[in-house]
């Protein structure tokens, strides 16, 4: 699948087709609907500023659907618990090592549920911590000390984990970082516009990175 991905993103930049990404409806009872504003408005950072051609209309789309191969980025975001079923498991495996990416952000109180339901689906895959180095914080938007802080939380500092599947990173969790926050719409978390230009920024380098591997 992802040879496709790869051809229609060359193919958007130059025509008035435009990619998809969407927003994973997961089971569980977690809020996966929340931050309704900031994958749009990331979107539409993007297209402004890292010269991307994505949809602004962002769909959802349930984990064991196969409209979910529809996306090169799938983004997660919640609260609370996520639970996947078997079909879930074996959607969401084939999608990601068929070239797929999924960002989960941490909304606050997600990581026991992602954690464990991630390890039900790459049970021989550990989420490791990037370090500060890694490209994904280097282009287009230079981060030198890793991931930004744009939540406070429970005062730790911000982690990005990722998990690989044969040298690929298939799976990207922001945690205590809270990028979908500063996504939103300015009034809705009234942060600073440094704050929120942050984590557009973080968000774009995200997206670039997904686009380009």
């Amino acid at each position: 699948m992802k040879w496709f991905w790869v051809l229609s993103f060359v193919i958007t930049t130059t025509s008035i087709s435009a990619q998809d990404v969407a927003v994973l409806h997961y089971k569980g009872g977690g809020d996966w609907y929340g931050n309704p504003t900031s994958i749009p408005n990331l979107v539409k950072y993007c297209n402004t500023h890292i010269n991307t051609r994505i949809n602004t209309d962002v769909q959802s789309v349930e984990t064991s659907s196969p409209d979910i191969f529809q996306y090169p980025f799938v983004h997660m975001t919640g609260h609370g618990n996520v639970f996947f079923d078997d079909a879930d498991k074996e959607n969401l495996r084939n999608y990601l090592i068929s070239g797929g990416f999924l960002h989960i952000d941490d909304n606050y109180g997600l990581k026991p549920y992602i954690t464990k339901a991630l390890k039900a689906v790459f049970p021989k895959q550990d989420l490791v911590e990037l370090p500060a180095s890694h490209e994904i914080f280097q282009t287009p938007n230079l981060f030198p000390e890793g991931l930004p802080k744009i939540h406070e939380h429970d005062g730790k500092r911000p982690q990005a984990f990722a998990l690989f599947y044969e040298g690929r990173m298939i799976v990207l969790f922001t945690f205590e970082s809270d990028l979908g926050d500063g996504w939103e719409d300015p009034e809705v978390h009234n942060d600073p516009e440094d704050v929120r230009e942050k984590a557009l920024k973080m968000g774009a380098n995200i997206i670039y990175y997904v686009f380009n591997h």
